[in-house]
């Protein structure tokens, strides 16, 4: 290997950073993955560091430096090209959003879209003239859609309602006096049985408690999955907020399809270990169905990272 063909790519999420060494053919040589650097969560100087000590973490050891690196970072994207700019050591640096993987991974480089959902969410699509386009990704203050966050505070805010003293579904209880079990799992997961408590765990450090809501959301899921009602229409409700954002991007995008003079249908990735449980893609599929979306849903089960690689092989 020479100094021309190591490149290094990087899926930087609120969750997690995921890096890989890999070499001219693609093949991956390192792997390392830190914690998550999202700006909007740990702040930029936390987030420049995160990014740094796994970079260094990922080389260490390597004979040869990279002649690349390629950040497709979550976040603030003016914040993330000045970081790449001062970025020394690890090769040229280049930046691109956090959602070209999961297009990748979607397309493998031709027209089509993906959904996203993660702690975050987002729509997007490449044209078939190659332009890139994005809906969506405005962070957990104002509730992606269909993302790990959107799930837990609806599901919260249902079961904290029914704590309170209300819910609008006494049939989901299994009888009169007793907790639903979207209330329920609630309380197990905070440890906290009563309202005030649990409302109070839920307005503390905005980092924090946002990763604390969005945890919730593989147990509503779970739910879900044994036909509780309370979680499946806590899922029902959150995807649905998908349907203005990929009804703009087909008729922007995609018009011949969406006026429905295509010759095929739109493919269209679901990425994101949620979305992809049985529950979620039900009720995608049922929300394609009533919006009569042109498109064909196709699951992607390969992680963003693994985008970020065929991304790189495909890099001069």
């Amino acid at each position: 290997m020479t100094m021309s063909t190591i490149k290094i790519g990087v899926d930087g999420g609120a969750t997690k950073t995921e890096c890989i060494l890999v070499d001219g053919g693609g093949a991956v040589i390192a792997r390392h993955t830190a914690p998550g650097c999202s700006p909007s969560h740990v702040g930029p100087e936390q987030a420049r560091a995160i990014l740094v000590d796994a970079l260094r973490a990922l080389t260490a050891g390597q004979a040869a430096p990279a002649a690349r690196v390629l950040l497709c970072m979550a976040g603030n994207p003016a914040f993330w090209r000045e970081t790449a700019e001062k970025l020394e050591g690890f090769g040229k640096a280049e930046t691109a959003p956090d959602s070209l993987p999961a297009l990748e991974l979607a397309t493998e480089g031709g027209p089509g879209a993906v959904l996203h959902g993660g702690t975050g969410s987002f729509v997007a699509a490449r044209g078939p003239d190659g332009s890139l386009h994005y809906a969506g990704g405005l962070g957990w203050r104002f509730d992606d859609p269909g993302s790990g966050y959107d799930l837990g505070r609806r599901a919260i805010a249902h079961a904290m309602l029914e704590l309170q003293g209300w819910t609008a579904r006494p049939a989901s209880r299994a009888k009169p006096g007793t907790r639903s079990r979207l209330a329920a799992a609630l309380c197990e997961y905070t440890g906290i049985e009563s309202y005030r408590p649990a409302l109070q765990l839920f307005y503390g450090d905005s980092a924090e408690v946002g990763a604390k809501i969005a945890g919730f959301a593989p147990r509503v899921v779970e739910l879900a999955e044994q036909h509780d009602a309370d979680a499946s229409a806590v899922i029902a409700d959150s995807v649905a907020g998908f349907a203005p954002l990929v009804n703009g991007m087909l008729a922007r995008v995609f018009p011949a399809a969406a006026a429905r003079n295509a010759q095929s249908l739109v493919t269209c990735g679901i990425s994101g270990t949620l979305l992809n449980r049985p529950p979620c893609w039900r009720a995608l599929q049922a929300l394609a169905a009533a919006h009569a979306w042109p498109v064909r849903l196709r699951p992607i089960t390969d992680p963003p990272i693994e985008g970020v690689r065929r991304l790189l092989a495909r890099m001069a």
